[in-house]
């Protein structure tokens, strides 16, 4: 009887959340890779709409988040709301999957002198942002600027 008392309560406490968000990709063999990255990072449920660019995942709150499930897709070379490939990443993608790239998903990365997207950049690595696993205080190094108002200025190489 207790045990299944703290079974149930450990499901009511792990609640379901579903998200979307856009993800760039072009074909089928996008579909598979993102679907599977997002189901790696935790995601119960994944589906890329090619047409759309609209991934809609449903995960675990107490297992995942779309922070490491937009990281996780970031890393197999796909750019997404939340989380821009690396060149590397992006260049071992197929050649039919090699979308356009756009400043549009290049994240702003700082604002008021810490770093924003979902707790996972460090703003001051040569004045671009790069993945971190905590939230980091971007003028930690003092490579910073300030700009005209005197405010932090986390994305201009100084």
């Amino acid at each position: 009887m207790l045990v299944s008392f703290m079974m149930s309560l450990s499901i009511v406490m792990a609640q379901t959340v579903t998200e979307r968000f856009q993800v760039s990709g072009n074909c089928g063999m996008c579909k598979s890779k993102i679907e599977k990255a997002a189901k790696d990072a935790g995601a119960t449920s994944a589906s890329w709409n090619e047409d759309s660019k609209e991934l809609v995942v449903s995960f675990a709150s107490a297992n995942s988040s779309v922070a490491q499930i937009q990281q996780k897709i970031a890393e197999v070379g796909y750019d997404n709301a939340g989380a821009r490939a690396t060149e590397a990443a992006y260049d071992k993608l197929h050649g039919c999957c090699k979308y356009e790239r756009s400043a549009a998903t290049t994240p702003d990365c700082c604002k008021g002198g810490t770093c924003t997207e979902a707790n996972k950049k460090d703003c001051c690595k040569d004045g671009k942002c790069t993945a971190s696993s905590k939230k980091e205080d971007c003028c930690k190094d003092g490579k910073c600027k300030k700009d005209a108002k005197g405010e932090k200025s986390c994305c201009t190489k100084s």
